[in-house]
């Protein structure tokens, strides 16, 4: 099980200084939520800031946008440093042109999904995704309760990767704690954004580690 830890939780007036460190506490991914205030009720932070922060760490960045129009906004990301960009079905932008903007920078392309999408609205495009992200609460705000009926689209999606033969990740965005990840690894879920979990905690490598060794 790979730890995404989501920027979303930290504190943002030391946001380089929370990357280091959860980054020395282990974590795999630095999980970027951004959002524009029309996608989803909040707003966050954009490329300029991602930019900014890029050599805080060399894990990989995933920018996970959550927001109307993303093909508008895919080179900005792409020059900010992200390594994996994640846009939603649900988005304005025609999917296919905006995965073909995100490949044609080499930038790792996923599609999310809201918990009222269905698996099938990725299906079409599985073999172009590094990464589907299914979301385990409504985007737009940290600290919601894990939606463990999100766990039949994981299982749906991975026997579709599976019978494909593809190598394609699913993560899975919200509510991930003690008591949540192992239904998560049970499912089949490979990448697991963890914000309060692990920014919420005394110690994030003792979090981070806890967190892995739960998923067995």
């Amino acid at each position: 099980m790979l730890i995404a830890p989501s920027l979303l939780s930290c504190d943002f007036s030391r946001f380089r200084d929370e990357i280091i460190r959860v980054d020395e506490a282990g974590a795999d991914i630095m999980h970027l939520d951004v959002m524009d205030g029309h996608f989803v009720p909040n707003l966050t932070f954009g490329a300029p800031v991602i930019k900014k922060l890029r050599d805080a760490t060399e894990k990989p960045f995933d920018a996970h946008l959550m927001i109307s129009e993303p093909h508008r906004y895919i080179n900005d990301f792409a020059d900010a440093g992200a390594d994996i960009i994640s846009f939603h079905t649900e988005c304005k932008s025609d999917i296919d042109a905006t995965l073909r903007l995100i490949e044609a920078r080499g930038v790792k392309p996923a599609l999310a999904i809201k918990p009222n999408t269905p698996a099938d609205a990725v299906l079409p495009y599985l073999e172009r995704l590094y990464m589907v992200l299914v979301m385990t609460v409504e985007p737009g705000f940290g600290g919601q309760s894990f939606m463990p009926d999100m766990m039949e689209k994981v299982i749906c999606l991975k026997k579709e990767i599976r019978s494909r033969g593809l190598d394609t990740l699913i993560e899975v965005d919200g509510g991930i704690a003690k008591n949540t990840i192992a239904t998560a690894a049970a499912a089949g879920v490979d990448i697991c954004v963890a914000g309060t979990a692990v920014f919420g905690a005394p110690d994030a490598k003792a979090a981070i580690d806890e967190l892995r060794a739960l998923c067995g």
